[in-house]
């Protein structure tokens, strides 16, 4: 093969290669929107059985994205953890979704803040790409009927009287009768 023709290959090459990443590109979903279904997913957990959102259907889901590494994420934490121990047995979740690579920081971190929500692991970032999250922490509220409710971008303060309002609301709403 001539060297001129050798350019001429690779440029094409090149020229699909583009064309293909930019069209794959193009096609990926927007982020997740107030009354979107939620996407379900199953992560391993920090110590439990695999985490899956669908397990927690007929129960309002407070799905926290975050990671130990964020400055944000560590402010927000103990409003979560008081949050979470506040809502037991309400028929409201709070699961933690850790994008953190290194398990060991995780584990520590968790420990030391006393969490007791189960935490999801999503080093990868997967399921974070699949809701659409861009910022930690990002907290997605899903209703008992699987859809979101609201989405909270940055660190939310959990004791506000209307958060929690809207939170036990949702709670109370249940599940409609079904057809």
């Amino acid at each position: 093969m001539s060297k001129n023709n050798a350019v001429k290959l690779l440029v094409f090459a090149a020229i699909v290669g583009g064309t293909i990443f930019f069209a794959i590109q193009s096609r990926q979903s927007e982020p997740l929107k107030v009354g979107d279904e939620a996407p379900d997913f199953t992560l391993p957990s920090l110590h439990q059985q695999p985490i899956s959102l669908s397990n927690f259907r007929r129960n309002v889901v407070v799905l926290n994205f975050w990671a130990t590494w964020c400055p944000p994420c560590v402010e927000e934490t103990p409003s979560l953890k008081r949050f979470a121990d506040a809502m037991q047995g309400s028929g409201i979740t709070v699961i933690g979704v850790s994008v953190d690579h290194d398990r060991e920081a995780l584990e520590r971190f968790a420990a030391e803040a006393q969490l007791t929500f189960p935490i999801a692991r999503d080093p990868d970032q997967t399921v974070a790409a699949q809701y659409g999250t861009f910022k930690f922490p990002e907290t997605y509220i899903i209703d008992s009927n699987g859809k979101i409710a609201q989405k909270l971008i940055g660190a939310v303060d959990w004791q506000d009287p209307k958060i929690v309002a809207v939170v036990r609301g949702l709670a109370r709403a249940g599940v409609p009768p079904s057809r």
